[in-house]
C-alpha cells in the first residue's frame, strides 16, 4: 500500500519524475538524496543559533525550510520512479523506508538545536524518537499482517510542514528582532 500523497497526481510532479527516469536517476538514488538534504537542513538549523548576524540568522532558517521541503520532493519522487516509471528494484522497499528514519532524526534534532530555551535539545530528541517509534509500530504492523496506516495526527507530511513553518516564523521572528519563541 502506498502512502496517498495528492501531489503525486498533478502534472507539475509527472513532469519531473518523467524527466528524472529519462536522465537514467533510479529511486534508490533520489531516496539517499532525502538524507543529504536533511542533513542540510539540519546544519542550517544548529547554524542559525551560532551566528551573529540577523541576516544570515534568517537565510539559514529560510534554507532549512528549503531543504525540508526538497527531502519531501525526494520521498514524491522516489516512488513515482519505482511505481509509474517502472524502476523499481529488489532493495527498493529498503531504500522507500530506511532513509526516513535518518532524515527525520536530523530534521527534528535540528529543530531542537536550532535556538530558544536550553531545554529545547531534549524537545527535538523527544520528538525524533517518537517519529522513530512511529515508523517502526506501523513496519510492525504491517509485518504481522495488519497493513499499513498512514494516519494520525503526526504523520511524516504533518511532521515536516510543522518543522517548515516552523522555520518560516523563526526567520520572521528573527527580521522583527522578537525572541525564540518558535525555535
Amino acid at each position: 500500500m502506498r502512502r496517498p500523497i495528492a501531489s503525486r497526481d498533478t502534472n507539475w510532479a509527472r513532469q519531473i519524475a518523467k524527466a528524472l527516469a529519462g536522465r537514467g536517476v533510479t529511486p534508490n538514488l533520489v531516496s539517499a538524496s532525502s538524507v543529504v538534504f536533511a542533513a542540510l537542513a539540519a546544519l542550517c538549523l544548529v547554524m542559525a543559533a551560532r551566528v551573529d548576524s540577523k541576516g544570515i540568522e534568517i537565510a539559514l532558517f529560510i534554507g532549512a525550510a528549503l531543504c525540508i521541503q526538497f527531502r519531501l520532493l525526494c520521498n514524491l519522487f522516489d516512488g513515482m520512479l519505482a511505481v509509474e516509471f517502472g524502476k523499481a528494484s529488489a532493495l527498493g522497499p529498503i531504500w522507500n523506508d530506511f532513509p526516513d528514519r535518518p532524515a527525520d532524526v536530523l530534521i527534528l534534532v535540528g529543530c531542537g538545536y536550532s535556538g530558544g530555551p536550553e531545554w529545547m535539545p531534549i524537545v527535538g530528541w523527544s520528538a525524533a524518537a517518537l517519529a522513530l517509534l512511529t515508523a517502526y509500530t506501523r513496519v510492525l504492523g504491517a509485518a504481522i499482517g495488519g497493513g499499513e496506516y498512514f494516519t494520525g495526527p503526526m504523520a511524516k507530511q504533518q511532521r515536516m510542514a510543522v518543522a517548515t513553518i516552523s522555520c518560516v516564523l523563526a526567520a520572521i521572528e528573527v527580521g522583527l528582532d522578537r525572541p525564540h519563541y518558535v525555535m
